[in-house]
């Protein structure tokens, strides 16, 4: 598995962990690398992922609202959700990585992580997204 795709997963597990503890970002990160010890660069660009996410949530979750048609953010699966931000933080603030990547990964890892569907309504919302972020 390449590295930037490990550091994916660990960001939606440590996402998750997050979503259903509700504890401070920065604490439960410490909690998470007590328990994981991935090499120095997925430590870091997972980290990043996640903080860059959580600092930026409130927006995040606002752009993925609104490209949610007959979806409230607090319906969807606690999976799907945090791919979504991690994506979606990634197509807004990380002008470093590349759309298509952002997404395909994202498509991938719904895939592995989420029920059936969870691929196509992760590829929808951010084609959406991307296709507004093009429009600007």
């Amino acid at each position: 598995m390449r590295k930037r795709t490990r550091a994916r997963e660990f960001a939606l597990k440590a996402l998750y962990q997050i979503d259903i503890t509700k504890d401070d970002y920065k604490d439960a990160m410490d909690i998470f690398w007590a328990d994981h010890k991935p090499e120095d660069d997925v430590k870091e660009f997972t980290t990043g992922l996640v903080s860059g996410t959580m600092e930026n949530l409130k927006k995040i979750d606002e752009v993925i609202a609104a490209h949610a048609d007959n979806w409230q953010l607090s319906r969807m699966a606690k999976v799907d959700r945090n791919i979504l931000r991690v994506a979606a933080y990634e197509l807004l603030f990380r002008d470093d990585i590349p759309a298509k990547v952002s997404i395909n990964e994202a498509v991938d890892i719904a895939k592995k992580y989420g029920d059936t569907k969870s691929g196509k309504f992760v590829n929808g919302i951010l084609d959406s997204i991307k296709g507004e972020i093009n429009k600007k």
